[in-house]
């Protein structure tokens, strides 16, 4: 964890704030456009956000919270009782959304998800690279950094309040797309799933709020060994890997416990893990939140 300090709060949009959280401790730790941070709030729970300041600036992050109405406890702590001054431990970034090099891109924001975006744009803009944004909200004033985009790049952005002109025509965008163009699409899952229907699979990069509707076959039970301590750990058919392992005295650092964040993830030594995540789990590695086992005994690096 890195220790940071409330720097700044300042309001952007209707029911969104966006926080400066400055270095305490030296400079913080680096990251790329798509990256995302832990926040350890003070009210014991444990929040995913999208770095949207500047990659350049090592002794600040920033990053945008909506208010959501049916919050668990997160937003709705940042936006009633954090205030400037307030010290909070932040995660190492961590980055499942890359940045992928290609000669043109088209970004695709839906609410909140411009926040992912918004240093990808900055980024190919800088490299010279041809890039467009289409940003999708229900209204102009609830749009964070709305201003900002017309401003820095004029007519490569396009604002769109569903209110006043509805959804966009994705598909008539899938068929201007230059050859070799990359879509970024982050958003609310209606969008995502309008964006994978209209764009080739090979084209769309896509980052979930939450994961996607999926259907998997009975939870069976089965064994987690952890190999330094040469201890087995029985994960019951109803319990979590997560749980079980914490229950056993491995705590391992969990955020969103839906297989969108990536702050669980666990080596496996041998063993076949049946992935359920959202963020793709590299080869030889699996997220403990979701994610079970096809064999039935998984060896862990625990």
């Amino acid at each position: 964890m890195q220790h940071t300090v409330v720097d700044r709060i300042e309001t952007i949009a209707e029911d969104t704030v966006a926080l400066e959280l400055r270095g305490t401790s030296g400079p913080l730790a680096p990251w790329e456009p798509g990256a995302h941070i832990d926040l350890a709030l003070p009210n014991w729970l444990t929040r995913q956000y999208s770095l949207c300041g500047d990659p350049a600036d090592r002794d600040s992050y920033r990053v945008a919270v909506r208010h959501e109405r049916l919050s668990r406890g997160g937003s709705e702590y940042v936006h009633r009782f954090l205030r400037r001054g307030r010290p909070l431990d932040v995660s190492l970034p961590r980055n499942h959304f890359p940045l992928v090099p290609a000669p043109d891109y088209l970004f695709l924001a839906g609410g909140i998800g411009i926040t992912a975006l918004l240093p990808m744009l900055r980024a190919a803009a800088g490299d010279g690279v041809p890039a467009s944004l289409v940003y999708v909200g229900r209204s102009a004033g609830a749009m964070p950094f709305a201003d900002e985009l017309r401003a820095s790049y004029g007519e490569r952005v396009r604002i769109v309040a569903t209110r006043e002109e509805g959804r966009p025509d994705l598909a008539a965008l899938a068929a201007e797309l230059a050859p070799g163009t990359l879509v970024y699409c982050c958003g609310p899952d209606a969008m995502l799933a309008a964006a994978e229907a209209a764009f080739p699979a090979e084209r769309l990069r896509a980052e979930r709020f939450r994961p996607a509707p999926r259907t998997f076959g009975p939870d069976t039970e089965f064994e987690a060994v952890c190999a330094r301590s040469a201890r087995t750990v029985r994960v019951a058919a109803d319990d979590s890997l997560l749980d079980a392992l914490a229950h056993a005295g491995y705590p391992l650092p969990s955020g969103c416990r839906e297989g969108v964040c990536g702050s669980c993830a666990l080596t496996v030594l041998d063993g076949e893990p049946d992935h359920r995540d959202d963020i793709g789990a590299p080869e030889g590695r699996m997220y403990a939140c979701v994610s079970r086992a096809r064999s039935a005994r998984l060896v862990l690096d625990l």
